[in-house]
């Protein structure tokens, strides 16, 4: 059925663009959340993800799968949002001592999935930034930095400093 889709979106059919887009919105959303400010925010990076889809559809190897081709577009377009929106940010600077780390992590189970993107998305776009891509995708300080244009310092801070805010957010909304 997917392999059907993607060849009618190869072919420019406006239904199988929209059965792809039904069919990945969800997935796509999920990421793209992590990323944003607001739904408004994910949406329209979301929408932008998909018109790149549309417009690389023929680079893609359906000898592999569809859904790691796709994230890894939400992720790049997510992230050219955030170059887009840096003159408005303040990049933090690198810790001046060693890096801070928290003796425990605890893991909130009382608390709900939209509630935890919610205090994701009230992090400074640098901080949530950092934050999904070291702790949700899995890249290395050093990947990071690389891709936001900051130093290793300032991925490590930010990371660490986004987990300090999250902390201090689930503990004002469990008290």
């Amino acid at each position: 059925m997917l392999a059907n889709i993607i060849k009618g979106c190869r072919k420019h059919r406006r239904e199988s663009q929209k059965e792809l887009y039904e069919m990945f919105y969800a997935y796509g959303m999920s990421i793209t959340l992590r990323y944003a400010d607001s739904r408004n925010q994910a949406a329209a990076v979301l929408n932008d993800s998909f018109m790149k889809v549309f417009k690389n559809i023929k680079s893609y190897d359906p000898s592999r799968d569809f859904k790691p081709w796709f994230r890894r577009i939400v992720i790049n377009t997510a992230i050219n949002q955030y170059h887009k929106d840096k003159k408005r940010l303040e990049m933090t600077q690198p810790l001046s001592g060693e890096e801070e780390y928290f003796a425990e992590e605890q893991i909130i189970s009382g608390i709900s999935y939209d509630e935890l993107i919610g205090m994701v998305q009230e992090l400074s776009p640098a901080y949530r930034t950092v934050f999904n891509l070291y702790v949700i995708e899995g890249f290395k300080h050093e990947e990071i930095a690389g891709m936001l244009d900051i130093s290793v310092g300032t991925s490590k801070s930010n990371l660490s400093k986004a987990k300090r805010n999250l902390c201090e957010l689930l503990e004002r909304n469990l008290i």
